[in-house]
């Protein structure tokens, strides 16, 4: 395959000094101003293509360089320009040096892609097969191999709203992906199923608002390589975690072809009251390590935008555990970076990232800086720091786990929520203290410097790891299908599958697994902090015990729209869980709960009850046969600083573990009566509303998660209510 080059190459166009800003290309109505940073190159061609992106029609110098900026302007050039780089330099690895001017490059700032990337040895700038191959120099073109950047035309009307802010405490959000949340609706086009026209769709907006999730969090959405290694075994990067560009929407996500598809999906969401978060990968790139391929900001200026080890610049560093790591201590890349995400959020309408391998982002040589330049940019700039910003806090590096030390006003991904919600359900003991503690939103991790509860990302499952579904039908990973023998994904799954693996008929089982994911629903949902749902979770959905699907594009991870009865049963009960969380305050409260009692107000925020009624011991909470613990929230205790008495709901948990039933004696409180059951996940087709004298003694079904609401009903009787049925 080759790229056709037009006989009349660097002969057209005219061109002009420019501007070194903004960097990208940038269509201003008369023509088109062209600008890349290279600290390295001596010199940088700008390669014009025709509207394919096959035949190559002019190779034009950048005329100028301003600040280690490269620069040109043409005016006989319009939006819908397709185009690359080609970047001269010294070819010095051992000094970090990569530039290989037969190697076709993208712009780092392409906000829109033309064709796929065909792999080929001419992708690579050294001799592929040669000794020290990575040493050695490829003079092929690969033009023909790669896509190429298009000029865009940024023009959209929004109409009167271009993004939403959900309060924090009130925030829901649902983890999802393009292609698995839509490909199989029957009710959604076959044309825009898998893409951002399938997600714009009516029906799957009426999903989520009747759900009632706040927030819909996209699996990474820009540009990305599907790994030669997994095409060869006829699979593909389903996740995405492989960025190829960071301003350029994949375009398999693009029916039509067109950026506006992104910005129409943001408007319909925001329309429905829903916020938009994007996943996003700015730790590394698709480049890989020494011996990958030439595609953008390797042969741009590799010493620059990665971090490569200080003694042997030769190898990167590699903390992301996919080859490199961007450098995001150099200013040029932290622009990058920054300048990224303010277009997601000015231009296509995002309301909030989730930051793939977090960590990486604040690391410098001696390790994660709270205080590194990526924070402090995010949370001084006026749009950023007004966006949800999530972090996954962890990587592969030297000191890679850094949950509860990024700064205030982030959120972060809580996986110690996660481990000790399933190591209580499956029925490990000595849980106790540590289930008080992530419930009430880790208080030990995030109460600090003004942080709120909503910092923690409460999180029972995830993509990463076994649906709901899968979590209580699989003792062991099932990751055949992925072609490395069962040994990729973690074997730390926590998990039980409750006498048979995987699918069975015993009713039994059936029961015991249906019941477990209530429970873990309604952990999640009525624990402090900002509950993350998987997508398929709220009606079963499974992947047959693959705990690493990210190279399963196929119905393995593609929902099933085809509900059956319990899966109909699921929905319906996280939806009311979902209803209550919103209706009850007190379960998503903007301050943290500490224990503490008020002697002025006559107040305790929390209390923590033992079967028996009584308030938990020391000694009851080392006790590590105990699985049943009551959480008592007082109404009256106030949501925010003000000295002085709230008014919410006060709300009775009981959570029971244990394989057998247990009496429970029902509180007696300092205001109310009565206690009336909302939530009993052993009865989920009953609409609750049974009333309870305070000492009455409830028998807690095994394995079981309740809910009360308290209620005067003397006050009640007086209004003209009848009086309760004593129990």
């Amino acid at each position: 395959m080759t790229t056709t080059v037009a006989p009349e190459i660097m002969t057209r166009s005219r061109i002009t000094e420019g501007r070194p800003f903004p960097l990208g290309a940038t269509w201003d109505g008369l023509g088109v101003n062209f600008a890349i940073f290279s600290r390295h190159a001596t010199k940088v061609e700008l390669c014009l293509f025709d509207d394919t992106g096959e035949i190559e029609l002019e190779r034009i110098e950048l005329p100028e360089y301003t600040n280690e900026i490269w620069h040109g302007y043409l005016p006989d050039v319009h939006a819908g320009q397709v185009y690359g780089y080609r970047v001269h330099g010294p070819y010095e690895p051992d000094a970090g040096h990569r530039f290989n001017p037969n190697k076709l490059l993208i712009d780092p700032y392409a906000k829109e892609l033309v064709g796929s990337l065909k792999w080929s040895d001419r992708l690579f700038g050294y001799k592929i097969g040669s000794p020290d191959a990575d040493l050695s120099f490829d003079d092929r073109d690969s033009a023909a191999y790669m896509p190429k950047a298009r000029v865009i035309d940024p023009a959209f009307t929004w109409g009167e709203h271009r993004s939403l802010i959900i309060p924090a405490d009130e925030t829901i959000i649902y983890e999802t992906h393009v292609r698995g949340f839509t490909m199989l609706h029957p009710a959604i086009p076959e044309d825009v199923r898998g893409c951002f026209g399938g997600i714009t769709h009516p029906a799957a907006i009426d999903h989520l608002r009747s759900l009632g999730v706040t927030s819909i969090e996209l699996m990474p959405v820009h540009a990305f390589v599907d790994d030669k290694h997994l095409l060869d075994k006829g699979l593909k990067n389903y996740w995405g975690y492989n960025t190829l560009a960071f301003f350029a929407p994949h375009s398999l996500y693009l029916a039509r072809g067109h950026l506006n598809e992104f910005k129409e999906m943001a408007a319909r969401l925001h329309a429905a009251g829903i916020e938009l978060i994007l996943d996003v990968v700015y730790n590394h790139t698709a480049e890989g390590n020494e011996l990958g391929p030439t595609l953008s900001m390797r042969g741009i200026d590799n010493s620059t935008y990665y971090r490569l080890m200080p003694d042997n610049p030769r190898y990167y560093v590699n903390d992301s555990g996919t080859g490199n790591t961007l450098d995001l201590g150099h200013p040029c890349v932290l622009r990058l970076v920054t300048d990224s995400l303010r277009y997601w959020t000015t231009d296509m309408g995002v309301d909030g990232f989730r930051f793939d391998l977090g960590t990486i982002l604040a690391r410098e040589d001696t390790g994660f800086n709270e205080s590194h330049g990526f924070h402090l940019a995010c949370l001084q700039d006026p749009v950023l720091s007004q966006k949800k910003l999530i972090a996954e806090p962890w990587d592969c590096g030297w000191g890679g786990y850094q949950v509860g030390a990024f700064p205030s006003g982030w959120f972060e991904w809580n996986d110690r929520y996660r481990n000790t919600v399933r190591s209580f359900w499956r029925g490990d003991q000595g849980q106790l203290p540590e289930l008080a503690t992530r419930m009430t939103a880790s208080g030990d991790i995030f109460n600090q410097r003004g942080r709120r509860p909503s910092a923690s990302i409460n999180f029972v499952t995830a993509h990463d790891g076994f649906t709901l579904h899968d979590l209580v039908s699989y003792n062991d990973k099932h990751n055949e299908a992925n072609g490395e023998d069962n040994k990729d994904g973690t074997n730390d799954n926590l998990s039980c599958n409750y006498g048979a693996e995987g699918p069975t008929d015993d009713p039994d089982i059936i029961e015991i697994r249906q019941r477990q994911m209530r429970n873990f629903m309604a952990t999640l949902l009525f624990s402090q902090g900002t509950p993350m749902i998987l997508s398929g979770d709220e009606f079963c959905h499974t992947q047959e015990g693959n705990n690493n699907t990210y190279c399963q594009d196929n119905a393995l991870t593609w929902l099933n729209w085809e509900l059956d009865d319990a899966s109909k049963q699921m929905f319906a009960f996280t939806q009311k869980l979902i209803k209550l969380r919103k209706n009850y305050p007190i379960l998503r409260r903007g301050r943290f709960l500490v224990g503490e009692h008020n002697e002025e107000l006559g107040v305790t925020d929390v209390t923590w009850l033992s079967p028996d009624g009584s308030t938990m011991t020391e000694e009851m909470w080392h006790d590590p046969g105990r699985a049943c613990l009551g959480m008592l929230l007082d109404g009256r205790a106030q949501p925010t600083g003000i000295h002085k008495t709230g008014g919410d709901e006060t709300v009775l948990l009981i959570v029971n573990a244990h394989f057998e039933g247990i009496p429970f004696i029902l509180p007696e409180t300092a205001q109310g009566d009565t206690w009336i059951s909302l939530i009993d996940t052993s009865r989920p087709d009953l609409e609750l509303a049974e009333k309870y004298q305070f000492g009455h003694e409830y028998q807690v079904p095994s394995r079981c998660l309740l809910l009360f609401k308290l209620e005067n009903s003397r006050v009640k009787h007086e209004k003209g209510t009848k009086a309760p049925v004593e129990k």
